[in-house]
């Protein structure tokens, strides 16, 4: 395999990976909105909340599955090609192991797009913001994994990984602080 098949490759496993965190992202925005609704009057929660549950079953089926399973796809290709580089790099067991966590974080995800499909989402808005903060804390991982592989200390790493999730947890608080002002 010649250089250019492996970069075409490696181009549509990145165009995926965008997708399905582009759909990962707005899919848990709508469980906001839907959860959201349910404080609404009967009749614009009942129309809010259809319309919802509309939004994010095309999202989740048309778009962010479908996403995922090419960039798993593309993903497992590379690795198949290249293997005894990238199955020998710590920087890539490493990444896979962050990988599987986002595949749990997607099906659970599922999971919550079945429960208001039911009428049981349970989580409030505020658990659903944090919620959507663990799938930008793996995204942070996961490309400062590939693109500095195995340049970045554990110590440094760890002191990111936590300066991130600090920093998120501290904009999800301004933010609730600033909505609670303008209510």
């Amino acid at each position: 395999m010649t250089y250019q098949s492996y970069d075409f490759i490696k181009a549509l496993h990145l165009i995926f990976v965008v997708s399905w965190f582009a759909g990962l992202f707005y899919m848990v925005r709508l469980f906001i909105y839907f959860r959201e609704a349910a404080d609404k009057p009967i009749t614009e929660k009942e129309i809010l909340q259809k319309q919802f549950i509309i939004m994010m079953q095309r999202l989740w089926w048309i778009i962010t599955t479908p996403a995922m399973v090419l960039t798993v796809v593309f993903g497992t290709w590379m690795i198949a090609l290249n293997a005894t580089y990238l199955l020998h790099s710590p920087w890539m067991h490493l990444k896979l192991g962050f990988v599987v966590l986002l595949l749990a974080y997607h099906f659970y995800s599922q999971k919550l797009l079945r429960n208001a499909e039911a009428d049981k989402l349970g989580w409030t808005s505020n658990q659903l913001r944090i919620w959507n903060e663990v799938a930008t804390l793996l995204l942070v991982i996961i490309v400062f994994l590939v693109v500095l592989k195995s340049r970045l200390g554990w110590i440094g790493g760890t002191i990111g990984f936590f300066s991130v999730g600090i920093a998120l947890m501290l904009g999800i608080k301004l933010y609730k602080k600033l909505r609670k002002t303008q209510a």
